[in-house]
C-alpha cells in the first residue's frame, strides 16, 4: 500500500526533483529527501517531506536516508546530478555523478527493503546519431564514443547509466533508466539554463537569435514519465523521455504571442555562430569571464535533436503537452514569482 512505500529521492530541490516532489505528495506518497548540509535550496521543499542530510560523494552519510522502520519499503528515484554547459573535463562533476551513483547503487543493493531504483539519467548519454535518423534507446554506453557523446556532463551520465545497466545484470540490481531532454516549465526555483534563456527573452535582453533546434519537456511531463517508471518500468531497460523539437524563433514567436516579448529579428546561421563563439572563447580565456556564447551551446542547437520517445509511451503512458501550453504557465509562474510585471 502507498503508506507504506517511503519514496526516496534526491535532487528533491532541483527543478525536476522539485516538480516529483510535488507530485509524489498531491498523490498522497511519503517522501524522504536526501539534502547536502548547509544547502541553501532546502528552503524550496515542501514541509510535508522528510529531509535527511548526507552527501552523495561520502557513502557513510547516506545511510540514515535509506533507514526505514521496520514493515517498512521504499523505492529510490536518483534525480540529483551536477549539471553544466561546460564542456570541460571536471573531477567534482565525476564525483557527483559518477561516484555519487555507485554510492547510491551501494545502498539500494545493502537494502533488500528498497524494492527499486529509477535513475534518471539524459538522452545527452545516447550516443547521437546522423540527422535524419531518430535516436532511440541503447542497451550499451561505455565504452563512451567522445563523438557521439559530446561534453563533459553527457559522458558522466553515459558512464553512470552504464554502471546502473551492469548492477542489474551482475549484482541483480532492480532498476530502470529514464533519459529526460531539455526542461522547460515552472517552479524552477534554482533558475536553470533554459529558465534563465527563457526570462531574458522575455526581457529583450537578447539581441539575436540562432538557427538551429532544442528538444524540451514540461517539467511536469517528465516528472510524471519518472514517477510512472517506478512500478511501470522494466528492469534493466532505458526510457527516453523527450518532445518534439523546436527551433529557437519557434520558441520566441511563442513567448511573443503569450506576453508580447519583443521579437528577435535576426538569427546567427550555426556555421557563423561556431566561428563567434570560438573566438568569444579564446577571449575569455585571457578575461577570466564567462563567454556570451560558447561552441558547446551551438553545437546543442545543431546537434541531432529528434528522439523517438514511443517506448516510454507505450511502457509508461508518458505524455508531452503542448508548448504553447508550457510557454503560458512558465510565464505565469515568471509572474506569480514577480520576475516580469503582470499582464
Amino acid at each position: 500500500m502507498k503508506d507504506e512505500r517511503i519514496y526516496l529521492l534526491t535532487g528533491a530541490a532541483g527543478f525536476l526533483g522539485s516538480n516529483i516532489c510535488l507530485q509524489l505528495l498531491q498523490a498522497g506518497c511519503k517522501v524522504r529527501a536526501l539534502v547536502l548540509p548547509n544547502d541553501k535550496s532546502v528552503k524550496f521543499i515542501p514541509k510535508e517531506v522528510e529531509v535527511v542530510l548526507g552527501d552523495l560523494t561520502d557513502a557513510d552519510s547516506l545511510e540514515p536516508f535509506f533507514a526505514v522502520p521496520e514493515g517498512a519499503t521504499s523505492v529510490m528515484i536518483h534525480c540529483a546530478s551536477m549539471v553544466t554547459v561546460d564542456p570541460v573535463f571536471s573531477d567534482k562533476l565525476m564525483a557527483v555523478n559518477v561516484s555519487g551513483t555507485r554510492n547510491i547503487i551501494t545502498k539500494v543493493l545493502a537494502h533488500p527493503e528498497c524494492e527499486k531504483m529509477v535513475y534518471v539519467s539524459s538522452t545527452g548519454a545516447i550516443p547521437e546519431q546522423p540527422h535524419g535518423t531518430p535516436i532511440k534507446e541503447v542497451s550499451q554506453f561505455t565504452p563512451v564514443d567522445d563523438r557521439k557523446v559530446v561534453g563533459a556532463y553527457s559522458l558522466s551520465k553515459a558512464i553512470a547509466t552504464q554502471m546502473v545497466l551492469d548492477a542489474v545484470r551482475v549484482m541483480g540490481l532492480k532498476a530502470c533508466v529514464v533519459h529526460p531532454s531539455g526542461i522547460l516549465g515552472p517552479n524552477d526555483h534554482a533558475m536553470g539554463e533554459t529558465s534563465s534563456t527563457v526570462l531574458q527573452i522575455i526581457k529583450g535582453e537578447m539581441p539575436m537569435g540562432m538557427q538551429g533546434s532544442f528538444n524540451l519537456c514540461d517539467v511536469r511531463d517528465l516528472a510524471a514519465g519518472t514517477i510512472a517508471a517506478v512500478d511501470k518500468g522494466r528492469i534493466g531497460e532505458c526510457y527516453i523521455l523527450a518532445n518534439e523539437p523546436v527551433t529557437l524563433k519557434e520558441m520566441c514567436d511563442m513567448l511573443h504571442e503569450e506576453c508580447n516579448a519583443k521579437k528577435i529579428k535576426f538569427y546567427l546561421p550555426l556555421d557563423l555562430a561556431d566561428k563567434i563563439a570560438q573566438g568569444l572563447e579564446k577571449q575569455a580565456a585571457k578575461t577570466g569571464k564567462k563567454p556570451l556564447m560558447t561552441t558547446f551551446s551551438v553545437y546543442n542547437l545543431a546537434r541531432n535533436n529528434v528522439f523517438d520517445y514511443s517506448k516510454a509511451q507505450k511502457e509508461l503512458g508518458y505524455i508531452t503537452r503542448p508548448y504553447q501550453e508550457t510557454i503560458h504557465d512558465e510565464v505565469q509562474w515568471f509572474m506569480e514569482e514577480g520576475l516580469i510585471e503582470k499582464i
